[in-house]
């Protein structure tokens, strides 16, 4: 590519797109009908499934610069992800992406680059301030307005990497905590976003844009956020891999909140090592976020050092069986996955995590989320200005939500919102209830949770599958989850990172591995070693529906299709047989 190529998109079609979004907000599931053949082939691909470290590359050999790689996913978003297909996984584009991608392909060429993602492009969830010309409305109508007094910590670091902010991503709105019924993707300001691999399959939530748009090759690097499952579900669904950080890494400043226990922020990437390249750029102290106090001495502003393609060999590393039963297909391909890391020379240890029912009932854990969330909110709602919701709180957005019912609730309610309103915050025996909660959580998921199978079992790390694939996107009955992996570490605050392992009919599915606090180099040795050994990912067609042609189910191996394995079918038959119910929300 040379010097002087662009793909066409102007300013003015990206303050079109912004204004088109907006203008679309209460939109519901959109061109089912399939995509346009003309879209597809309209739209560029030179580009598509590049690294960080690819384009780094070839913006240093003068081959490309970062406003040609601009325009290549604004091409991109505009034919693919806002018609043809229609992903609409990306709520809002920056209109300044171009003059900023400008400015740091200038000063590249005067001082160098500033660092990995010098000129990448990247898009950050609806639920991120940012002080620009964008909105940061966690995809609700009353924080549509005056953007953000100040940038989020993430945004300033990312800007300070030299990174472009190129828009803003769909979600689930309020990330996924106003009702018990939500479909995962939908926002009242967004609607609904759609899986790359199938349109009528659903992204999972809340970090659904985030995950949909880096796996479509919309942008070079994504950032979610987590509380429980919303980084790693939107992973697992759209085939990307997604680092759920440590509580406490990344700063929350500037993100609206959940829970000041559980909330984290991470990327989206392609490659295990564009993800540890992003979370090199965003970790550090930050005194607007006091839980950043704990990674002191504990975090690495270069994660790729940790990248190792022969990770895997000499590792003993902990499976476990616990989540079978519910989907047989995705318990082969696991199975596929677990035997390919002994190939590659770990010692594979059959564990199991304490405490596992408890964990997943979520009890404790909702009494702190809803306890959290009715005082957190209010704490950053005092940070805004220019917006419906400006220096409000709980009782001021569900009023909000009613007298905006049309727009705002056409497809499900607000029952999480008035359960966290009818807590009492000031009650001494409610504060009482919730200190014991939270020191509960962190015994059940860490101390004598995830710690408690590390140690017993002398192994550095389990593995679980993530996800299940993906539903059919459903806004009559919700979301159509069977099993998630992620609350073990949610509860503690420990990090998570999936990774492609293999696909089902076509759709993806993911491994997580976990570990203690801080335990992201080891996860990120592990993780590049499990991708480089499987090579699972596969670049997703943007199908209206999967085109099912045979009735085999699960990989043989990871990657790849193939009939179930009978012994793994056998083992996961008998579990589901009393596999007790767990909760069914990723946040």
């Amino acid at each position: 590519m040379s010097e002087d190529t662009s793909y066409g998109v102007t300013r003015r079609d990206a303050l079109k797109l912004g204004a088109g979004t907006l203008a679309g907000a209460a939109a519901s599931v959109a061109a089912l009908q399939g995509a346009p053949l003309a879209a597809l082939a309209a739209a560029p691909t030179d580009l598509n499934e590049a690294t960080v470290v690819q384009l780094q590359a070839l913006m240093a050999q003068k081959k490309l610069r970062s406003v040609d790689l601009v325009d290549f996913y604004l091409s991109r978003i505009r034919s693919l992800d806002q018609s043809g297909p229609t992903v609409n996984s990306v709520i809002e584009v920056n209109p300044d992406a171009r003059e900023i991608a400008g400015e740091l392909d200038r000063e590249r060429r005067s001082h160098g680059a500033r660092g990995p993602l010098h000129g990448i492009p990247v898009l950050l969830k609806d639920n991120i301030d940012t002080h620009d010309e964008m909105q940061s409305a966690a995809g609700s109508l009353g924080l549509v307005g005056a953007p953000a007094l100040q940038d989020s910590t993430v945004a300033a670091r990312l800007r300070a990497a030299g990174a472009v902010i190129l828009g803003k991503t769909t979600l689930s709105e309020w990330a996924n905590f106003r009702s018990t019924t939500a479909t995962s993707g939908w926002s009242g300001r967004g609607g609904q976003c759609n899986n790359p691999y199938g349109i009528n399959r659903n992204p999972c939530g809340s970090s659904s844009g985030s995950g949909a748009a880096a796996s479509a090759n919309f942008t070079a690097v994504s950032i979610g956020t987590e509380t429980d499952g919303s980084i790693v579900c939107p992973a697992n669904n759209n085939g990307v891999v997604g680092i759920k950080p440590t509580v406490g890494l990344v700063s929350r400043a500037g993100v609206v909140p959940i829970s000041h226990n559980q909330d984290t922020v991470g990327p989206h990437t392609r490659t295990v090592a564009d993800a540890a390249a992003v979370l090199g750029a965003l970790v550090g102290l930050d005194p607007r976020d006091p839980a950043t106090q704990a990674s002191a001495g504990k975090f690495f502003t270069d994660y790729t050092q940790f990248l190792n393609p022969d990770g895997l060999r000499g590792a003993r590393i902990g499976f476990t069986r616990q989540y079978e039963g519910s989907n047989l297909k995705t318990d082969a391909v696991f199975e596929a996955a677990v035997q390919a890391m002994a190939n590659a020379g770990a010692t594979m240890v059959d564990v199991q995590l304490p405490h596992f029912d408890e964990v997943n009932a979520g009890a404790a854990e909702f009494t702190v989320l809803l306890f959290d969330f009715k005082v957190d909110l209010k704490t950053y709602l005092a940070t805004r200005t220019g917006v419906p919701l400006a220096h409000g709180d709980l009782a001021a957005a569900i009023a909000f939500n009613t007298a905006h019912a049309a727009e705002e609730m056409p497809f499900f309610g607000q029952e999480i919102f008035e359960a966290a309103q009818a807590v009492d915050v000031n009650d001494l025996a409610t504060i009482a209830a919730y200190n014991d909660a939270v020191a509960h959580d962190l015994f059940i998921g860490g101390t004598d949770g995830i710690d408690k199978a590390l140690k017993d079992n002398n192994v550095l790390a389990v593995v679980a599958p993530t996800e299940p694939p993906a539903w059919s996107t459903d806004l009559i009955y919700g979301d159509h989850f069977t099993f998630g992996s992620s609350s073990n570490a949610a509860i503690a605050g420990y990090p998570l990172i999936n990774v492609p392992m293999g696909l089902i009919l076509g759709l993806p599915v993911g491994m997580t591995f976990m570990a203690g606090a801080f335990s992201e180099p080891t996860l990120i040795r592990l993780a590049s070693g499990f991708e480089h050994v499987t090579q699972a990912r596969r670049q997703p067609k943007l199908l209206a529906t999967l085109p099912v042609t045979s009735p085999s189910g699960a990989s043989s191996e990871p990657g790849r299709g193939g009939d179930d394995r009978p012994a793994a079918g056998a083992r996961a038959a008998q579990r589901a047989l009393t596999r007790p119910v767990v909760k069914l929300k990723h946040l």
